[in-house]
């Protein structure tokens, strides 16, 4: 504080504009099995189409999981999601060849530049090229540059046939073509017939030496080159005559670049070649126009222009795993590097909770990542995962709900309807009691857009969602509130008896009915025991309550503790429950945080306390209407109130 003996004027501030923060709706999360994507790292996805661009679209090893995410983000906008690392193997383009004592044979191995970004068998479908500024485009040969007749026997014509995908040449011992790489486009035509690409398929050079005069073993021998090329498409021009042709040899995806690059630096298109990706063969999934091979470089920009760095930062699909392979690109490059040998290691239904426990484990800690809902995606039928999620997760952070369905196995692959109503139940007896946990009834039957088929899905991504859309005080359940998307029948629908059951076991029922369709029929937490908190409204509204409060008392932290401070707490406190009150989340309150709770010894301790007594809200889950006929002359007020 400022000290003054001569007048002056001393400014001085004090902040009193504290308040409880505002209950927000943090994302839900869950780890599972995906087929792409960093693995075991939360990342917060906010729609289908991210999933799929993040960690690829479901196929029969993962589509549970997948769906259960995107049923999800069918309602709400913020899910974290965990890929679990499954021991899947990364796809890459070197192939090793050695020896009989095991040791490398360089010049019969081939050495990548590239590799997928992420582990996983979809890297296979990913091709990466990559071209140099001499390698982007160069005049293969002019019109007349090519003999007229074969080197080895001059009777015959060196041409190129009608209709036909493959061209035989041969040229002098000095006259050697400069290498085509399966995948350039060689030009091939003259101004009057035009031009046309043909995409190079295979190309080999062979040196031969062949008699002067063919058939004539007496005669000398002369020493020339034979290149043997074939093409992925077929040759429609009218000219046949290689004499009469000019032939250009480009770098395959160079029309999709403004112009050569510049010395010293490389084009990079990264394709889907295999198609899985994009569902096209062929579609280019990224560019890096103009890149340096020149560690430290910058764009005109001031931004960083090295290759490496640039991929590794701005890729989503593949990563440098081999620098030596470019160098500096002083050369004419054009390289077509296919990616292979990438494996998907389990399934969603053989990974075991040894694969999931360390995706699972980076939602622990509420300190370093904030969410309320944790999905269970694909459940095994001895709730291992389940148990795992309560009590690892759900329990310690005492902070978010986890939502559980029934094994595909207890209703799905059982037939018999009673048989699914038991084995449901088991299934729910197999997960420990906790109020931090919501279990529905089952699966549902909905569409499958990317495999065009349809598919059994779990429920629990679509309660989670039904949660999201509500304040945290009240039911997602009902036909106002708890109807299911995305569905076309159930795999258990219980009536009225088997509800009940369910209900007494803490499963909250799916159900359809004509007219209203498919909806969540109850909003009770795995409590096991009759409470205020074997409610999920009123489990929700405590977790809200508490973290917000919470968070503003931090700021009361090393304050003095005395009157006013312990007033200053209750008054930035009861206007935010007195807000809940009017929003009917709370039917009364009240705030003690006085000398009666901090005696001298509390305050002796260096502590401070509060207590809030809350009477939440309750949802209606029974409604009971008395209908009474009554004689003609009878008042209604003699009677009001004297029957139930």
């Amino acid at each position: 504080m400022a000290f003054s003996v001569s007048p002056s004027v001393i400014v001085r501030e004090v902040d009193a504009s504290q308040a409880v923060p505002a209950i927000a709706n943090p994302p839900a999360a869950m780890a599972g099995v995906f087929r792409w994507g960093p693995t075991n790292e939360p990342i917060l996805i906010s729609s289908e189409n991210q999933l799929v661009d993040r960690f690829g679209a479901p196929n029969n090893n993962n589509y549970e999981t997948f769906f259960v995410a995107s049923d999800f983000l069918s309602y709400s906008n913020a899910l974290y999601v965990v890929r679990a690392d499954d021991g899947s193997v990364t796809a890459n383009s070197t192939t090793i060849v050695r020896d009989g004592n095991n040791d490398i044979i360089p010049e019969s191995s081939t050495f990548g530049a590239f590799e997928a970004k992420y582990p996983g068998e979809l890297g296979n479908s990913l091709e990466v090229t990559w071209v140099s500024s001499t390698g982007f485009e160069n005049d293969w040969r002019e019109v007349g540059e090519i003999q007229q007749n074969k080197v080895s026997n001059s009777a015959i014509a060196q041409t190129i046939s009608f209709n036909s995908n493959a061209m035989t040449l041969e040229t002098g011992n000095t006259d050697q073509l400069t290498a085509l790489t399966a995948g350039d486009v060689l030009v091939v035509g003259n101004d009057s017939i035009g031009y046309q690409e043909l995409r190079v398929a295979s190309f080999t050079e062979t040196a031969v030496s062949a008699e002067s005069v063919p058939g004539d073993a007496n005669t000398s021998f002369i020493a020339l080159y034979q290149y043997d090329v074939s093409f992925s498409n077929k040759y429609t021009l009218a000219e046949t005559s290689l004499n009469k042709l000019e032939l250009t040899r480009k770098w395959q995806h160079g029309s999709n670049f403004s112009r050569k690059p510049d010395a010293n630096h490389i084009h990079v298109a990264v394709i889907d070649a295999g198609g899985e990706i994009s569902g096209t063969k062929g579609f280019m999934l990224e560019k890096f126009e103009n890149i340096s091979t020149t560690p430290g470089a910058v764009s005109p920009q001031g931004l960083t222009n090295y290759y490496n760095t640039v991929i590794d930062n701005f890729s989503e699909w593949v990563k440098l795993a081999n620098t030596d392979v470019i160098g500096t690109a002083a050369t004419a490059l054009s390289k077509y590097e296919v990616m292979a040998d990438g494996t998907d290691a389990t399934t969603e239904t053989t990974a075991t909770l040894a694969h999931l426990g360390l995706a699972l484990d980076t939602l622990k800690s509420a300190n370093e990542i904030d969410i309320s809902f944790v999905l269970q995606g694909k459940g095994d039928d001895a709730a291992t995962r389940a148990n795992y999620i309560v009590s690892n997760i759900c329990e310690t952070r005492k902070d978010c709900v986890a939502f559980i369905s029934p094994s595909k196995e207890a209703v799905v692959d059982e037939l018999k309807t009673n048989a699914k109503l038991t084995k449901a139940i088991a299934y729910r007896n197999k997960v420990q009691n906790s109020s931090y946990m919501f279990v529905d009834s089952g699966y549902k039957y909905r569409y499958d857009k990317y495999n065009d088929m349809y598919r059994w899905t779990p429920l629990n991504g679509d309660m989670a969602g039904l949660a999201a859309r509500v304040e945290a005080w009240e039911s997602p359940a009902g036909f106002r509130k708890g109807v299911i998307k995305n569905v076309v029948k159930l795999a258990f629908n219980p009536n009225k008896t088997m509800r009940d059951a369910l209900y007494g076991a803490d499963i909250n029922p799916v159900m359809s009915q004509v007219g209203q369709g498919i909806v969540l029929f109850g909003d009770k937490t795995g409590l096991g025991l009759a409470s205020a908190f074997d409610r999920l409204n009123v489990r929700r509204l405590f977790i809200a309550v508490e973290k917000s409060i919470a968070t503003a008392a931090q700021s009361f932290l090393f304050e003095l503790n005395d009157e006013f401070t312990q007033t200053q707490f209750k008054n930035i406190v009861d206007p935010f429950l007195r807000d809940i009150q009017g929003r009917r989340g709370i039917i009364d309150y009240r705030v003690i945080s006085d000398s009666t709770v901090n005696t001298p010894e509390v305050i002796d301790q260096n502590k401070f306390r509060a207590s809030i007594f809350i009477k939440p809200a309750r949802s209606i889950n029974v409604i009971e209407l008395t209908f009474v006929a009554t004689r003609t002359g009878i008042e209604f007020d003699e009677i009001v109130g004297q029957l139930t």
